[in-house]
């Protein structure tokens, strides 16, 4: 396999080359953002969680790892709003990137495709592209096409992942500042 692969690599153009490096940037990113988010997201959600419950046995906010805990001493609905869309703001950071990496990662593999295709043509003005010329350049454009929506799909789910998730952190921020508020 890794033969056919290094084979494919050595007889592929400069721009199949780019297209599938930054495709493959692209895929190393969605996975680093998915990881490092994903796992914080449900340590923070847990621990609002927990600040939640300790809240609604009578506990005091102060007393929790809540971001709401700052608003212990004065609690008012204007700073429980600045402190619930800072919230918002920290745990949906990645999402914009996750969304570029899935919305252009299809165009980038078409890119390539155009230009494979384009090669090909060329290649049959020239002369030069017989039957097994061209079906290697249609096949090496098509592969750019397959990268482009192999690296989308991931980046799209994990986007949806982790918007649902930064929702949950959210929903459960806003359900403190209630008690909070019913509490005062």
């Amino acid at each position: 396999m890794w033969n056919a692969i290094a084979t494919f690599l050595t007889n592929s153009s400069a721009i199949t080359i780019i297209v599938i490096a930054w495709l493959s940037v692209y895929f190393i990113l969605s996975f680093t953002i998915l990881l490092s988010r994903y796992l914080a997201l449900g340590v923070w959600r847990a621990k609002e969680q927990s600040a939640l419950e300790s809240i609604l046995i009578g506990g005091k906010i102060e007393n929790t790892s809540s971001v709401l805990k700052n608003c212990s001493s004065s609690v008012n609905k204007e700073k429980l709003d600045v402190y619930i869309g800072l919230a918002e703001s920290r745990s949906t950071s990645g999402l914009t990137l996750l969304a570029i990496v899935a919305s252009t990662s299809p165009f980038i593999g078409l890119f390539g495709t155009v230009v494979g295709i384009l090669e090909t043509f060329a290649n049959l003005g020239d002369g030069t592209g017989g039957i097994n010329a061209i079906a290697r350049s249609i096949s090496e454009a098509l592969v750019a096409t397959g990268c482009g929506i192999f690296v989308a799909i991931p980046a799209y789910s994990f986007n949806l992942l982790i918007k649902r998730k930064a929702y949950e952190i959210v929903s459960l921020i806003k359900r403190e500042a209630s008690v909070l508020l019913s509490n005062k």
